[in-house]
């Protein structure tokens, strides 16, 4: 008999862990650029039967984690509220959203800043252009890891100070590469250790945002990078201004 209860319980445990992972593979099934999506489409996305997928629903309903939106599911309130509070853990907010607020005001483009998490890149903090026409990614959405200015800065100093590859003229410019609407110009921002903590971007429609505009903002780009990194601990000094001539694509 004890043997039974206990493998009843073990049973039990398991089937909870695994109802979890079900759980988080409907959450994490959405992508960037998703408004909603249909019980047939995070079927498609999950490998999950419907009949599962609704069993979970109600739960991540009740937890404040998705919306039902007449046939279709968004991500909920609650997302957002766990987002900020991992902002504020990490202690970064209070740092980096003054300098974008200022770049954005200075520049009149939008500032953001990006990490790479699970191979994509993640838009943290982010702070739009006053202008009507712009690109509107909101803090918390991914992008992929591409040839964009962002995703450059990542790739190459991702293992900064370790391997320090050649590093092209900063701040990098790139136009067309994510689409080809837009283009955006990065530089790294680097911790106290010379770690990479992420990357400061400006991003504007191609059609302003040009190669000689983003020429013009080049000097104050980099010294909002370099109050990051100092505020951080970290130094732009080995890459900058030896490297400071602007790359031309």
């Amino acid at each position: 008999m004890g043997n039974q209860m206990a493998l009843a319980k073990r049973d039990g445990a398991n089937e909870g862990v695994a109802s979890v992972g079900r759980a988080l593979s409907v959450l994490t099934c959405f992508r960037q650029d998703d408004d909603r999506l249909s019980l047939a489409e995070i079927a498609r996305r999950t490998g999950l039967v419907k009949s599962t997928i609704l069993r979970l629903i109600t739960s991540l309903e009740e937890a404040g984690l998705l919306i039902r939106v007449d046939d279709s599911y968004q991500l909920g309130s609650e997302i957002v509220r766990l987002h900020s509070i991992y902002n504020a853990a990490m202690g970064l907010d209070k740092i980096i959203m003054p300098v974008l607020r200022k770049l954005a005001e200075e520049t009149q483009e939008t500032a953001a800043f990006y990490t790479e998490q699970s191979g994509q890149r993640f838009c943290q903090f982010r702070v739009n252009s006053p202008l009507a026409l712009r690109l509107d990614i909101a803090p918390g959405s991914f992008r992929p890891m591409d040839n964009a200015s962002s995703a450059q800065i990542l790739k190459m100093f991702k293992h900064w100070p370790d391997e320090q590859p050649p590093v092209p003229g900063l701040p990098l410019y790139t136009a067309g590469a994510t689409t080809p609407h837009t283009a955006s110009l990065s530089a790294p921002v680097l911790a106290h250790d010379q770690r990479l903590v992420g990357a400061l971007t400006i991003t504007g429609p191609i059609s302003r945002f040009t190669w000689e505009a983003a020429s013009r903002i080049h000097e104050p780009v980099m010294q909002a990078a370099s109050q990051l990194c100092r505020a951080l601990g970290g130094s732009l000094e080995l890459v900058w201004p030896a490297n400071g001539d602007q790359m031309k694509p």
